[in-house]
């Protein structure tokens, strides 16, 4: 429970830390911002082409009475729609860090460097960080899709399926938040996928005390993006903490030459 509370401190410390630098904070929008409108105009596409690739896709429906064809069809449509928001939430954070690798990787730095301590950089080409950057997060959406799938199923459970599954699930996109956000301060310092993966687990309580919240609050995407610059800030501390590197209580606070 201790670690937990360690990994929230991370999560309000990284929020602390952009309203203390608000020109980073206007920063980070920008990526989460693109993301949203990309996303809205998505969906709404889907929404509204949703009823006629229904009725493409389901020829079989066409000599059925008008009545079960329509009542078949909606529900296709709904299930459509709220597929697409489904996939939406789960991989907005992937593509917003994908949109925005090099303003979080400068954000990351400059919370690094108001630590103390040496700045840690890949030596990568952009194209190569974002091509890593894409492949991890397809990991992760794999990984996040498999628990989906196996949860959904534990959901027709009398019971646990309306209380524990539900739980389960924050806990399951919590950590892979938590592995996706610290992605940007950990590829930085060379730590490879399943490394990274190990570390979060030999430190789960933190993990989810940092990535949980957040799951909760980024239900909601518009949220997400006022939260997203925090959540690397915070991320970054995280990311720290794991390697065992000086913690903010312990550096020298260098925050003089940065902007504010």
């Amino acid at each position: 429970m201790r670690d937990f509370g360690v990994g929230f401190g991370h999560l309000v410390q990284g929020q602390k830390w952009v309203a203390q630098h608000g020109r980073r904070f206007g920063f980070g929008l920008l990526p989460g911002l693109l993301a949203l409108v990309l996303y809205v105009v998505a969906l709404g596409v889907l929404a509204f082409n949703a009823g006629d690739l229904v009725a493409w896709a389901t020829p079989v429906a066409d000599d059925w009475s008008a009545l079960w064809r329509d009542i078949f069809r909606n529900a296709m449509t709904a299930l459509l729609v709220g597929f697409g928001v489904f996939l939406a939430v789960v991989t907005f954070t992937a593509v917003t860090l994908l949109i925005g690798q090099p303003f979080y990787e400068t954000l990351s730095e400059d919370v690094d460097r108001s630590q103390g301590g040496e700045v840690s950089e890949s030596g990568l080409p952009l194209w190569r960080e974002l091509l890593i950057s894409a492949r991890d997060s397809l990991r992760v959406v794999l990984r996040v899709a498999l628990y989906t799938v196996l949860l959904f199923a534990c959901g027709f459970i009398p019971v646990v399926g309306q209380t524990v599954v539900p739980a389960l699930g924050f806990c399951v996109s919590g950590f892979f938040l938590t592995e996706e956000l610290t992605a940007v301060a950990l590829q930085r310092r060379g730590v490879e996928f399943k490394e990274r993966l190990a570390l979060l687990r030999g430190r789960r309580g933190a993990a989810l005390g940092f990535g949980v919240p957040l799951a909760l609050v980024f239900v909601v995407p518009f949220v997400a993006v006022f939260l997203m610059p925090g959540a690397v800030a915070g991320a970054t501390l995280m990311a720290r903490d794991l390697r065992g590197e000086t913690t903010p209580e312990e550096a020298p606070h260098q925050d003089a030459d940065l902007p504010h």
